[in-house]
């Protein structure tokens, strides 16, 4: 069922809402001549449900979680050591892939404004759900608590991408223009605040059957994250197990089966616009000739595969034509229409959640049950047990798998070199143009040139 594509709804967003989500920066929003389109926007379910929808829309076409080439799977994976590309510098991939971003990039702005974008049009439905006379209490918490998961989502992203930022939850646009930035540590306070008022809020089951709307554990594996990146191992591995022990409703699935529509081991997932329309990383990622169009995978992480392990055969493809051999990430395996869907974009997924309690049960020492988790994900993927012994063999082994179970997937291995101190001794050695500033993007020229409050730049730029 396209139940978050609802042609009535959308035209009836395009109408009540155009000018909402207009906006192409957070600091221009400007909303008093719609104050009145957007209250009775909220005393409607099917239009407060559109305008949910339209977050979703946005989430999976424009910025930070859209599809490549401009999303941070391709990105991100340009910018550390995933993806090798052959653009010419007027592209924005060699940028990315010779870590010389610029204050000026239309992408770094492109991935702030959307971002800010997605929040400010999530605080309004939290707004506009709380002051609604016409909802039902289920209807606001259902909305309300998506809205939350969506604002922790989006700040737990531009936090890692750019450091200390503006933590946005309200719909002032005066207040907005002139926030200063918060340091990280306070971001993660509110993100987990938020998702933690969301979890009680979002229904146990999902709204839709291709769980494409998040539900409490979608909020939980967020969490979870969050709760990792932040040093709380015990409640990282806590949340982390809220979701594992679901197992009814989640589960690893054989290699050739986890990013299909209907995989029992997803959690949330963005649905495709069109029927029959698969992923935007399938089409941009594979090719069929050589050399390739854009880019291919890092031989070297190519290599660090062992032959026998399923990822390596069922999730990478080789194209060659004469001695010249070169790799796609081959996840989706859809790279045009189908009579129906095959395929949408997996944001989230219970792998994480073994690899997160497996990093946080050893940096408290739980080797015994750090292993296990971990030996989860390399069964699953024909490999045998791990032989790490000592806590920082094992951390040194959850490194290695989540860069083999997550490449080419939403920067994770930029994040997790960041995570475990890494970004300089690895990046360095590959990487001719990295320096340690390049840790953070730089903030946008723009904003930094109407919101003062922003300054100073990031180091190095």
């Amino acid at each position: 069922m396209k139940t978050i594509h609802n042609l009535l709804a959308q035209l009836l967003l395009f109408m009540l809402l155009g000018l909402l989500f207009s906006c192409d920066s957070f600091v221009e929003v400007d909303l008093p001549k719609s104050q009145l389109t957007a209250e009775a926007v909220f005393e409607d379910y099917n239009t407060a449900n559109a305008a949910m929808t339209n977050i979703y829309s946005t989430v999976r076409d424009k910025g930070i979680l859209c599809g490549a080439p401009l999303g941070i799977s391709n990105q991100l994976g340009n910018y550390a050591d995933e993806l090798v590309t052959i653009e010419n510098p007027a592209k924005q991939g060699y940028t990315f892939y010779h870590n010389s971003l610029l204050p000026s990039s239309t992408y770094v702005s492109g991935y702030w404004n959307a971002a800010y974008n997605q929040i400010y049009a999530a605080n309004n439905i939290i707004q506009g759900s709380q002051a609604s006379k016409n909802l039902t209490l289920q209807q606001k918490n259902q909305l309300i608590g998506q809205s939350l998961f969506i604002r922790a989502l989006m700040h737990f992203y531009l936090a890692n991408i750019f450091g200390d930022i503006p933590y946005v939850a309200q719909t002032d646009y005066k207040m907005n223009s002139t926030l200063s930035r918060t340091s990280i540590k306070d971001v993660y306070k509110a993100v987990i605040l938020d998702l933690q008022n969301a979890i009680p809020l979002l229904s146990p089951d999902y709204l839709s059957e291709e769980r494409t709307l998040p539900n409490a554990a979608a909020a939980q594996a967020l969490l979870a994250r969050v709760f990792l990146y932040d040093g709380a191992y015990p409640q990282a591995s806590n949340a982390a197990s809220a979701v594992l022990n679901q197992t009814s409703l989640y589960g690893l699935e054989s290699s050739t089966n986890v990013f299909l529509i209907h995989s029992k081991e997803t959690i949330w997932q963005l649905q495709s616009e069109l029927e029959g329309q698969n992923t935007a990383d399938g089409s941009y990622f594979i090719f069929t000739s050589v050399p390739p169009p854009s880019l291919s995978l890092n031989n070297n992480l190519v290599a660090s595969f062992a032959p026998a392990d399923l990822r390596r055969v069922n999730w990478i493809k080789a194209v060659s034509k004469g001695a010249a051999t070169y790799y796609h990430a081959f996840k989706y395996h859809e790279k045009n229409f189908t009579p129906a869907s095959k395929e949408y974009a997996v944001v989230f997924r219970t792998a994480e959640l073994y690899l997160i309690r497996a990093e946080a049960r050893a940096m408290q020492g739980d080797l015994i049950g750090a292993k296990e988790d971990l030996n989860k994900i390399r069964n699953r993927s024909g490999l045998g047990n791990t032989q790490a012994a000592g806590r920082q063999e094992i951390l040194d082994a959850v490194l290695t798998e989540r860069r083999w179970e997550y490449f080419s997937e939403y920067g994770h291995r930029f994040f997790d070199l960041k995570r475990f101190g890494k970004l300089d001794a690895v990046l360095s050695t590959v990487k001719p143009g990295w320096d340690t500033a390049d840790r953070l993007f730089p903030l946008p020229q723009a904003e930094l040139a109407v919101n003062p409050n922003l300054r100073p730049q990031n180091p190095g730029y």
